[in-house]
């Protein structure tokens, strides 16, 4: 069988520069942290390909490991500092110009996008098992922000076994996150209230949700609605509450906080609801984030084709303004996602 390609014209790989313009991080802090700097390019590895890169996005888990918050990643990248060279991003769109041993599902010239490390560069490593081809006819700043943020709504919708007709109130619903969680629930047939800031409403209206609260004026735990799935993205809700408006076998699937203590973050209140909720009949998922999902990343492909689901693309900065997007997306105004170009594709 013929493996189909997006486009087969490519300059030879002898020709590829041996050094990249790249956006380093030089220890924790603040955008300050982050450095426009020539490396050297990477090789891909085994499973691996090299990426032309040509758009990024940047999230709030960009954010912490730029801060080094929680601690807990520290552990991981270095303690006073990432080690080495340190390029900073994961969701990417480009053009394979490379591969590595053992790569089947990808050639040179194929357009892809999906998650890498380090992506606000001119090339990227990425692994086989974390890309899918880009959705036909999508800008490539769009196909930047939708595998990482797409990947966990999609996921915490098929833990909640999300369907027609089901009830679904989506905390942070304006977010990289929230954004893909209330459009993919609607695609559906699902009922969905977000809970955003009043300013946010319209975006969260646009994407399909049937109601949207305040939550400056409204607390979403009051009153006699029910939900069967409660998506808290924003995480600063007492599980008591969330109950309450909890269908009495409904679920709640955590995904995020920017809430907790120093260490682990949020990360400590989702286990100790775990365990509260091991005996109810309401189910709670912790969901764990998976990036090696090609069948899934093809699904998010296949609905932005569809046109049921559309990238929310806040803003477009170039490369060397990535510093610029890390203080915005820090600014809490941003609805959807931020996107880097970071060169031109034609």
């Amino acid at each position: 069988m013929t493996r189909p390609t997006q486009h087969t014209e490519t300059r030879p790989t002898d020709t590829l520069p041996t050094t990249m313009h790249a956006v380093v991080q030089r220890g924790y802090g603040g955008p300050e942290v982050l450095v426009d700097e020539r490396i050297d390019v990477p090789s891909p590895g085994r499973g691996e390909v090299l990426l032309e890169v040509h758009a990024a996005g940047i999230d709030r888990g960009t954010w912490h490991l730029m801060t080094g918050t929680p601690q807990l990643v520290r552990l991981f990248l270095g303690w006073r500092g990432p080690r080495g060279d340190y390029v900073v991003g994961r969701d990417v769109a480009g053009r394979v110009v490379r591969v590595g041993e053992g790569v089947t599902r990808f050639g040179p010239g194929d357009l892809v996008f999906g998650s890498a490390q380090g992506s606000l560069a001119e090339y990227a490593v990425a692994a086989e098992a974390k890309l899918g081809r880009q959705p036909a006819g999508a800008e490539p700043t769009a196909a930047a922000v939708l595998a990482i943020s797409g990947l966990t709504a999609l996921h915490a919708l098929d833990a909640a076994r999300v369907g027609a007709g089901d009830r679904v109130l989506v905390t942070g619903a304006s977010g990289g996150v929230g954004s893909y969680v209330v459009q993919l629930a609607v695609a559906r047939g699902a009922v969905v209230t977000g809970v955003c800031s009043a300013a946010k409403a319209d975006a969260v209206r646009s994407w399909g949700a049937a109601r949207v609260l305040d939550y400056a004026t409204t607390d979403p735990t009051e009153g006699d609605e029910q939900y069967d799935v409660v998506v808290d993205i924003a995480g600063g809700t007492d599980l008591r509450r969330l109950r309450r408006v909890l269908a009495p076998r409904g679920t709640i699937v955590f995904v995020g906080a920017e809430t907790g203590g120093d260490w682990t973050g949020g990360l400590g209140r989702p286990m100790r609801w775990a365990l509260r909720m091991l005996l109810a009949r309401q189910r709670f998922v912790m969901l764990t984030a998976r990036e090696k999902a090609p069948a899934d990343l093809a699904r998010l492909a296949q609905a932005v084709t569809d046109g049921v689901l559309r990238p929310p693309v806040h803003a477009v900065h170039p490369l060397e303004e990535s510093r610029v997007a890390m203080t915005e997306l820090d600014g809490g105004r941003v609805v959807g996602k931020l996107a880097i170009a970071v060169r031109p594709t034609a």
